[in-house]
């Protein structure tokens, strides 16, 4: 080859060179700079996150899924600052993104709901592990809060797992979460009782009972006067975990005393008035 030749190829190399660098070099190091700022930047905030949520006591099941979620979402956001850098139009990039978003979320919109009512029980926790709770028609022990699923066992051992779409969208009650717990019953008596010996030997019996607290105040009243007995209300209170005890052992003592007094605990009955043939009754 020709050594004019080459040495022509050698400064067309060098002026492509040139102008590549003067063109881009800046881009480049600017988008590394961007690059690497930015990855700091979200590492730095998933921490932060991360800590604020341990302070702020939120279920270690979410604590990890929040901070990541943080920032993969800092990430992708300077993914788009660096591909401005260099001229690349993200328009339509975004859009393709938000349409495959889109089209993904219709297709797990019951997942997703069961991920979002999971991400606002564990935020919010309207219950926590061990506490008995009646939510989506079923009634136990909350065994386990994962982010698609609550999981109970049942007083007789059952286990039972609900999608939380099902338990965040509907009532829930949770008979833990108070310290104290009121017992109501009903006791019936006779129509031809003393009712206010019936009240005394239930007030006798129940204040008698130390798992019964002095405040709130116990109750017992003359509810109803029903069919084939009168109704009185039983009211005390006691703390969350002495309730079904109290309750089977106050049943128990209460018709005990209560025929022991003299009372008698009435059962249905019914009145038949026969008529004869002739129109007489018998």
């Amino acid at each position: 080859m020709d050594p004019n030749e080459v040495s022509n190829t050698i400064e067309q190399v060098i002026e492509s060179s040139a102008t590549l660098v003067s063109t881009w070099g800046l881009s480049v190091i600017g988008a590394l700079a961007v690059l690497i700022i930015g990855r700091w930047v979200a590492g730095s905030l998933r921490n932060a996150t991360r800590k604020g949520l341990q302070r702020a006591d939120v279920d270690e099941a979410l604590v990890p899924f929040v901070s990541s979620l943080v920032y993969y979402a800092l990430l992708a956001i300077v993914v788009v600052a660096v591909l401005n850098l260099f001229g690349i139009e993200t328009t339509s990039i975004i859009a393709i993104l938000g349409a495959a978003g889109l089209a993904v979320g219709l297709a797990l919109q019951g997942t997703l709901s069961n991920f979002a009512a999971g991400t606002m029980l564990l935020l919010f926790r309207p219950f926590r592990p061990g506490d008995y709770v009646e939510v989506g028609g079923e009634g136990g022990s909350v065994a386990e809060i994962s982010i698609f699923t609550t999981v109970l066992n049942t007083p007789d051992n059952v286990r039972v797992t609900i999608p939380n779409s099902a338990v965040y969208g509907a009532t829930i009650k949770n008979y833990s979460a108070n310290e104290n717990r009121r017992v109501d019953m009903v006791m019936g008596i006779s129509y031809g009782d003393d009712i206010q010996l019936a009240i005394d030997t239930i007030t006798r019996v129940v204040t008698n009972d130390k798992r019964v607290l002095s405040d709130p105040a116990l109750t017992v009243a003359v509810a109803e006067l029903a069919d084939s007995s009168v109704n009185l209300v039983v009211r005390p209170w006691c703390r969350g975990p002495d309730y079904w005890a109290l309750k089977f052992d106050l049943t128990r003592e209460l018709k005990q005393e209560l025929e022991a007094a003299g009372c008698s605990i009435p059962f249905p009955q019914r009145d038949l008035h026969m008529i004869t043939e002739d129109g007489a009754a018998a």
